[in-house]
């Protein structure tokens, strides 16, 4: 109990340290219509080519590469705390469902990785399929309105 109540007030004071340095963060944080690309719009821009380089292993019948791409989708870099502070700030009360879907991406990334470690083509492609899925999920809910928000 002693450790939840440690961390109960850890959290809490992140949390202040936070709420009192908002004004600190609107000096950092870029403006929204920046013409900077976030690193988030890099971080996209590999998974992408992860996934080219999965079908690529798949129709290869290359299991380990297919394996090797899925863990880097899986195990995707997060953008900076400030940047997160922005695109969070951005989704606002969507947060649950966006970090629903980075959860689903990572879970489908890692049944893939192991399907391909099983040599199962057929598993494989079905794995391969459902994380499709959940980044096509995920693009039609908030790629359209980061575009407009981060961009234009």
């Amino acid at each position: 109990m002693k450790v939840g109540y440690v961390f109960t007030r850890t959290l809490s004071a992140v949390f202040l340290i936070i709420a009192t340095n908002c004004k600190l963060l609107a000096g950092v944080i870029p403006d929204s219509n920046t013409t900077e690309p976030l690193a988030l719009r890099k971080i996209m821009s590999d998974l992408g080519k992860n996934m080219q380089t999965i079908t690529d292993g798949i129709s290869r019948e290359d299991w380990k590469l297919v394996k090797k791409a899925a863990s880097q989708i899986a195990d995707h870099p997060q953008p900076p705390f400030v940047e997160s502070i922005q695109i969070l700030s951005f989704v606002g009360s969507n947060v649950s469902l966006f970090k629903d879907h980075d959860n689903k991406t990572h879970n489908a990334a890692i049944a893939l990785g192991k399907a391909a470690t099983e040599k199962d083509g057929y598993k494989v492609i079905t794995a391969f399929s459902i994380l499709q899925n959940t980044c096509l999920t995920c693009h039609q809910n908030f790629r359209k309105s980061f575009q407009e928000h981060f961009y234009n």
